[in-house]
This record gives C-alpha cells, sequence and structure tokens, in this order.
C-alpha cells in the first residue's frame, strides 16, 4: 500500500483539488465567505503539492541542498507530512469550521500561510527556486491571505482560535525540521 500511495499521491492530488475545485460555484450558493474560503485552501493545498512534488522534485531538493545529499527526508515522510499532515488538517478545518465555529478552521488558514512565507523565505536566502515556490506565491499568499482577514472579521472568531490555528501550522513545520535534522544525524553517524 505505501508503494502505491508514493507512486500515485500527487496524481491524486491533481484529480482531487479539480474536483474539489469543480464543487465550488455549488457551495458558494450555501455557505459564507469565510467557510468558502477555508474549503478552498484544501483543493489550492493540493494544486501546490502537485507542483512540489511531481517527480519527487521537493523531497530531492531537500535532501540535495539542504542535507548535502543525506536522505533526512524519506518517502514515507513525505506520505506522512502530505495526507495526514495537510490533508488531515485541511478536513478536520472544514469540519471544525462547519460545525464548532468559523474560527476552527483557521488551522488550514495558518498552515497555507506559513508554508507560503516558508517558500518564500528558502528562495530569497538561496536566491533560487524551490519546488512549490510558485504556487505559494499564486495561490497561498493571496487565497490564504484573504481567508485569513476575511475569517478573522468573522463574528465569534477568538484569539483562542488564531492561537491554535497558528500555533498548528508552526508546530508541523518544526516538526518537519526536528525530523529530518535527526534522520540526517542518524544517517551521517551510520555513514
Amino acid at each position: 500500500m505505501e508503494r502505491w500511495l508514493n507512486e500515485h499521491w500527487v496524481a491524486a492530488a491533481l484529480c482531487t483539488g479539480s474536483v474539489l475545485t469543480l464543487l465550488l460555484p455549488a457551495l458558494a450558493q450555501q455557505s459564507n465567505a469565510a467557510w468558502l474560503l477555508t474549503y478552498s485552501l484544501l483543493p489550492v493545498y493540493m494544486f501546490h503539492q502537485v507542483e512540489e512534488h511531481t517527480g519527487d522534485r521537493f523531497r530531492n531538493f531537500v535532501n540535495q541542498k539542504v542535507f548535502g545529499g543525506i536522505e533526512a527526508l524519506s518517502h514515507t515522510a513525505v506520505l506522512w507530512i502530505n495526507l495526514p499532515g495537510v490533508w488531515g488538517v485541511g478536513l478536520l478545518s472544514i469540519y471544525g469550521a462547519t460545525y464548532m465555529g468559523i474560527g476552527w478552521g483557521l488551522s488550514m488558514v495558518y498552515l497555507v500561510v506559513v508554508n507560503a512565507l516558508v517558500h518564500v523565505v528558502a528562495a530569497a536566502l538561496w536566491r533560487e527556486y524551490n519546488p512549490g515556490l510558485w504556487t505559494a506565491l499564486v495561490l497561498f499568499l493571496p487565497v490564504g491571505t484573504l481567508a485569513l482577514l476575511v475569517t478573522s472579521r468573522h463574528p465569534g472568531v477568538r484569539q483562542l482560535h488564531h492561537a491554535v490555528g497558528l500555533g498548528t501550522a508552526i508546530a508541523i513545520h518544526v516538526a518537519i525540521v526536528v525530523y529530518t535534522k535527526g534522520r540526517a544525524a542518524t544517517l551521517s553517524a551510520v555513514s
């Protein structure tokens, strides 16, 4: 199963992202703008994943550029980061925004914005493209910023919602850094 997922999850993201996007006009008839923007971030993220991971670009980039050829970011880690880590957070955010209040959708909003900032900062520091940069600039920053502004103005959205959303996004990114650095150190010690 893991091998199959490794081979097909990016294509599934493209197909699923397209279908979820095609649902937006129908959903717009029923939903408020903050909810619709929260929902839209899941297919937006899937399009970002296609740019980032087609041909194993991101994993190879991280392993070569950041870790000097050490396989710090494994295929299995990429699956865990992107399927439960992104799709799961997106799903939980949509359900939270639907059944608990729109502020509980901010985890996906902040995940998109934080990820975009990471791509932009990396590009500025290295002065080169990194896989996922274009969709971070064209999709994540405008749609994520709009979602943050619209959701923040919604009645009932509190500082707690922002803290949980931003904390979730930062925790996911920190976990990736801790994992890859730890794996790189372990692999370096064995070599």
